[in-house]
């Protein structure tokens, strides 16, 4: 999704890893994701993309590709216009994906944004996560992998071919979560 975000730092990732091996396409409006072999729902501001995503129908396009088996990384609000559930009131409806709840600015507002140390299931050092505004995973059904906490909180879950996390992981030269990610397709 290209409409809001840090688009351009996801595509820089996304070619690193795939090198010569794929090609990154910027979706701005419907008909393009069905040819999609993965989907990356970068941060924002989680009001503007889920009603961006109603009103051109790219929402239903992504919610049929994930029941496809299409995956998906969801960054900070991606990750809650993901969610199957939002603990505060908000004027939209996730799209109900991915079988968490998640509570928006969990961590505070713009000036509490930080920085931390991650352990991360499956990776041999710590990940070093960005968090603006960052959302948390609060909880998450039976079929959820949360793969990492901070104190009783997820910040990072993948169930199936669905990866949320709620830093930016495109903010860094650590591109272990775009490496996961492409692994995955």
């Amino acid at each position: 999704m290209a409409f809001q975000g840090d688009v351009s730092e996801h595509v820089r990732a996304m070619e690193v890893g795939l090198g010569s091996e794929g090609s990154v396409v910027e979706v701005r409006r419907g008909g393009i994701v069905p040819g999609c072999d993965g989907i990356v729902l970068p941060g924002g501001e989680s009001t503007t993309i889920a009603r961006h995503l109603a009103r051109t129908g790219v929402g239903d396009e992504v919610a049929a590709a994930a029941m496809a088996g299409v995956p998906i990384m969801a960054t900070c609000a991606g990750l809650i216009v993901i969610s199957k559930e939002i603990v505060e009131e908000t004027r939209f409806l996730p799209l109900g994906l991915l079988d968490v709840r998640v509570t928006r600015n969990a961590f505070g507002s713009q000036r509490e944004s930080f920085e931390a140390d991650l352990e991360v299931a499956g990776f041999d050092s710590p990940y070093r996560g960005v968090f603006i505004r960052a959302p948390a995973i609060v909880g998450w059904g039976a079929g959820v992998e949360p793969l990492a906490m901070i104190e009783e909180v997820a910040v990072a879950a993948r169930q199936e071919n669905l990866l949320g996390l709620a830093f930016h992981p495109e903010l860094t030269a650590d591109l272990r979560f775009h490496e996961v990610f492409l692994e995955m397709i």
